[in-house]
């Protein structure tokens, strides 16, 4: 039976599955439902594997093929956000407040319809392939764990040569692929600032020290410096999502809140960005008589790709499909991913599939309460993944 066949086959259930998967959302580090159902699946495949690795319960490996062949880790991540879904799907989340917005679901079952068609043709693999589940990549770090814990070294199973990953994207349609060597998405850093002034009564400010007024300053204040700070050419954003303070409207409070993250595609980028925020926003604190207690979250580093992988992952994207359906992406996305700390470690790359249907000129975005993984786009992610492995090559 030829791969194509396989996945025609396969599809009507790695679609129940992901549609299972989309009515028990959980967050990170709490997949417990999420990773039950899949080791499910995989144990009614008749695979193999191994239920958390340490720090991470949720995480779910398994290793198809010859241990003695190259190593080539394919990865998908579990979690869901905490948004009330409004699809009105016929398979809509069952645990209210939290949502598969982000297409996990579909990652999830993909990966395991993938394994299923591995199974049974384990022995003609040109090489081993291990198959990750992880956890907490909406913001957990669960990749980070996953290495400390052995996916990547040989301590959990054979060491791995090769990772490839894949995200849904609704700006593609669906059968389209696309990714570029280098930078393909931005580190993802969060700050938090503090200003504390004298709190007094509303109508008498001249008695008090007004950090809402100091706070507001810096807000704007932050959306100036990277075009007059950063070349032109080297992206960068910087973006308060947070401004909490007071309680009453005839009361000045003690105390204003900020939080923000900053995205950059570079180290150097990543340290001046850091240092800039704290500068201005120390400044705007002194110059308001307030004190400042400013925090800086390291958050996940860029998404680097390897050339060569990106290229491979191009020249199969075009042998499958045709090249019409291979776009390379003209330039770097904001976004982040935590598949980034896999790439740190082993040549590999990240590659965006189409969820757009045909028939339709727009698509609700990523962590949009209206945003559902499209099921035909299950049998390109399978494709793909599944001549990665197939053709792969040292």
């Amino acid at each position: 039976m030829t791969l194509q066949a396989s996945i025609e086959k396969a599809l009507p259930r790695v679609a129940d599955l992901r549609h299972r998967l989309h009515q028990i959302p959980e967050l990170g580090y709490e997949e417990f439902q999420t990773a039950a159902m899949l080791r499910s699946e995989l144990s009614d495949l008749g695979i193999a594997h191994i239920d958390g690795v340490p720090d991470a319960p949720t995480a779910t490996v398994a290793i198809i093929g010859d241990a003695k062949k190259p190593c080539v880790a394919l990865r998908a991540d579990i979690d869901a956000l905490p948004i009330f879904e409004r699809t009105g799907l016929a398979y809509s989340s069952t645990h209210g407040g939290c949502m598969h917005a982000c297409g996990h679901d579909g990652h999830t079952a993909t990966l395991a319809g993938v394994a299923g068609i591995l199974h049974p043709i384990a022995s003609e693999l040109p090489v081993c392939v291990k198959l990750l589940w992880q956890p907490a990549e909406e913001g957990g770090g669960g990749a980070e764990r996953l290495i400390r814990a052995g996916v990547l070294d040989g301590r959990i199973g054979p060491k791995v040569r090769a990772i490839f990953g894949l995200h849904g994207w609704p700006g593609l349609k669906v059968g389209m692929i696309a990714t570029k060597p280098g930078v393909l998405l931005a580190a993802t850093d969060v700050f938090s600032a503090t200003f504390t002034g004298r709190g007094c009564h509303g109508a008498y400010p001249h008695l008090g020290v007004d950090p809402i007024v100091t706070a507001s300053e810096a807000v704007l204040n932050l959306q100036q410096f990277v075009s007059r700070e950063f070349d032109p050419t080297d992206s960068a954003v910087v973006t308060v999502g947070s401004f909490h303070a007071g309680t009453a409207v005839n009361v000045i409070p003690d105390t204003a809140t900020i939080e923000g993250t900053a995205r950059t595609l570079n180290s150097g980028s990543r340290n001046k960005i850091q240092a800039a925020i704290e500068r201005r926003c120390s400044g705007i604190a002194q110059a308001n008589n307030c004190e400042l207690q400013f925090n800086w979250i390291e958050g996940y580093p860029p998404t680097i790709n390897d050339p060569a992988r990106a290229d491979y992952v191009a020249a199969t994207a075009r042998s499958v499909f045709g090249s019409d359906r291979f776009l390379m992406v003209p330039r770097p996305s904001m976004g982040g991913e935590d598949f980034a700390y896999y790439l740190e470690q082993v040549p590999g790359c990240f590659f965006f599939v189409g969820v757009e249907p045909a028939d339709r000129n727009e698509y609700p975005p990523l962590h949009s309460d209206h945003y559902d993984f499209t099921d035909a786009t299950l049998a390109v992610g399978m494709r793909m993944f599944l001549e990665l492995v197939s053709r792969f090559e040292e």
